[in-house]
């Protein structure tokens, strides 16, 4: 029997490769400098998406002529004012035109998100005559802007006698959803092992059950995208609330901001401020998805 030498220690460039940082994507593809100058152009990408929005802050505590001479300056002591907020919230319903909004959108979310998910799961789980024509069908939904339709889709809210209804805006930003929600979810089933699936079929678990137990819960991560990228669309949609529902009773933020702008003038001080307490839901949505939302944007991106 051999007897066993003793180890020798590791040499310094043995360690090397535990110790040292393996380079990320971007540093593989443009190198050191190219990292900065990544990080230098989102955040100038950064500073110009929340500029208008910052703009908007700004300038709607401040009086109308100070909004005029100088729109980038911060509001001080002489011309800081909220008379646009005490206008818009005591002289107009503008908190029924945010409720409107809301319910419409979260309904017309709820599902987009369930029928989107369940047509992704019919599409990419089962094989069946006709699937590959209906993905081509649901990809020109994309490409398609709805507002072509706006004619037909007037006709038929009347044949149906929902002129004037949330329930029109939520069919409409529904139909306008799907297409992307089911384009989205689609790929990121397609990455779900199918030995999840196989394991809980051999519990004797359903499909139904498999669909709600198993694959929604994987899903956050895709759902949060679809719900950014469906949201806004619905939220600041001017379109379809002016043509569909453009009573006092169902008017939607975007809506009831017009009736401050005017021919011949504009009440600006009551246009920010309005502009400004819509924009709020659409920030806190993103706060509360953020992780999931870069997660789902990046999924599939570096191995």
């Amino acid at each position: 029997m051999l007897a066993s030498s003793p180890s020798s220690p590791r040499s310094p460039l043995s360690t090397a490769p535990d110790t040292m940082r393996k380079p990320t994507l971007i540093q593989r593809s443009f190198g050191t400098a190219g990292h900065l100058w990544v990080h230098v152009v989102l955040c100038l990408y950064a500073v110009i998406a929340l500029f208008p929005i910052a703009l908007i802050l700004i300038n709607s505590v401040k009086t109308r002529n100070a909004i005029f001479e100088g729109p980038m300056a911060l509001p001080t002591a002489e011309t800081l004012t909220f008379a646009g907020f005490q206008k818009v919230l005591a002289g107009t319903h503008f908190l029924l035109y945010f409720g409107n909004s809301l319910v419409v959108t979260v309904a017309a979310l709820v599902l987009i998100v369930l029928f989107g998910a369940m047509a992704a799961w019919a599409l990419t789980e089962y094989r069946f005559f006709g699937n590959r024509a209906l993905n081509f069908f649901i990809a020109v939904g994309i490409m398609i802007p709805i507002r072509l339709g706006t004619v037909s889709i007037l006709q038929l809210v009347v044949a149906l006698d929902l002129i004037n209804t949330r329930t029109a805006l939520v069919l409409v930003y529904t139909a306008q959803g799907l297409p992307l929600a089911v384009m989205i979810l689609s790929e990121f089933m397609r990455q779900i092992p199918g030995e999840l699936k196989d394991a809980a079929r051999c519990d004797g678990v359903g499909e139904l059950a498999i669909f709600f137990g198993v694959i929604l819960p994987l899903l956050r991560p895709a759902i949060a995208t679809v719900a950014v990228f469906t949201m806004i669309p619905a939220w600041n949609d001017l379109w379809f609330p002016l043509i569909l529902a453009p009573g006092e009773d169902t008017r939607t933020v975007t809506l009831g901001v017009q009736q401050f702008i005017g021919q011949y003038a504009t009440d600006w001080n009551s246009v920010l401020a309005a502009l400004s307490m819509a924009v709020v839901p659409v920030l806190l949505l993103y706060m509360a998805f953020s992780r999931q939302l870069i997660r789902g944007l990046t999924s599939g991106a570096v191995k």
